[in-house]
């Protein structure tokens, strides 16, 4: 695999911190993978996965968004992503499209967002799909309740304290509960993964587990309200493949269940390849799990299925349950 990084001027001036991982040069590559990473990460945590990807012949993009990862100037503005955030990331996620396909020409370009990243997905899917073959979901969730609520508090936290100030009073409203499934809990971030030294790596990574300010989570909430707006979902292309995959014990999915909420949503819709695998035991971080090789090779295999080439096609929702953990 050839790793390297690269800047990304944002539309209206910011650094984009970006990974390219390739194939070896004696390969060619046969397809793109472009990767949304979630919140209080950063993009460098899916190279081990781009190994995978770059063993099959696809190269690998991926950006720190704003507020995360090497995209800040400093660590202290961890968690602060800025002025409409997610309007922004979306755009930065459009741009590293482009410089993917220019520098892939010919080939099929898959947009895959975890978490935070997998909500931004959704929104491309209807705002900027033209771009993409098809999409890959991890760690998602369909509509919930209780947005509103929230986003109520983000602003009024943002008009008391500034809309910069690390919110800890958001961050437990949406983190709070997901290790209750995990007792004893030892460390804050049991809910990511089964694998105990995966979740000391996020815990030792500086780059990791900032507090999102109260504007990053105004702009979040805001996000999840929209995406799952009808208006929104019906712009949703029926003929653009979508793979989604989660653990059965991930609190953001809500265990399995919201998984299975977005999945009947996209067949109201009459989305035609819908294929889901929610794998027994697992937890937030698919590909940070005790099986996460596994994991990935299902990835690999949806995606040779789904190259412009394949003859294979599913012109009805396909469901699955993983069997192995």
């Amino acid at each position: 695999m050839q790793e390297s990084a690269f800047s990304l001027v944002g539309d209206e001036g910011t650094r984009i911190h970006v990974y390219r991982w390739l194939p070896d040069p004696e390969c060619n590559v046969k397809g793109v993978v472009q990767i949304a990473h979630g919140m209080s990460e950063t993009a460098a945590r899916y190279a081990e996965f781009a190994q995978q990807l770059t063993t099959h012949g696809y190269a690998v993009y991926a950006n720190d968004h704003r507020g995360h990862g090497k995209t800040v100037e400093n660590s202290n503005l961890l968690g602060n992503a800025g002025v409409d955030a997610f309007r922004w990331m979306a755009s930065d996620m459009m741009n590293l499209g482009e410089v993917a396909a220019k520098e892939n020409p010919a080939v099929p370009l898959f947009l895959m967002g975890h978490s935070m990243g997998s909500f931004l997905v959704q929104h491309l899917m209807y705002a900027g799909h033209e771009r993409y073959h098809a999409f890959i979901l991890s760690g998602t969730n369909g509509k919930r309740g209780l947005l509103r609520i929230g986003e109520k508090l983000a602003f009024l936290q943002c008009g008391i304290q500034g809309t910069a100030h690390p919110s800890l009073l958001l961050n437990a409203l949406v983190f709070g509960g997901f290790n209750r499934s995990f007792r004893p809990a030892t460390t804050p971030f049991d809910w990511l993964s089964r694998d105990t030294e995966e979740v000391k790596r996020f815990i030792d990574d500086p780059l990791c587990g900032a507090v999102c300010s109260a504007g990053f989570f105004r702009d979040f909430f805001k996000l999840l309200l929209d995406i799952h707006l009808p208006r929104n979902m019906k712009r949703i292309p029926k003929d653009k493949s979508v793979y989604l995959f989660s653990g059965e014990q991930d609190p953001v999915g809500l265990h399995g269940k919201g998984v299975l909420n977005l999945v009947s949503q996209y067949r109201e819709l009459q989305l035609e390849d819908i294929e889901y695998r929610l794998y027994p035991g697992g937890r937030h971080e698919m590909l940070h799990e005790t099986n996460r090789t596994e994991v990935a090779g299902h990835v690999v295999e949806w995606l040779e299925r789904h190259m412009p080439d394949q003859t294979t096609h599913h012109s009805t929702a396909h469901a699955e349950t993983a069997d192995s953990v």
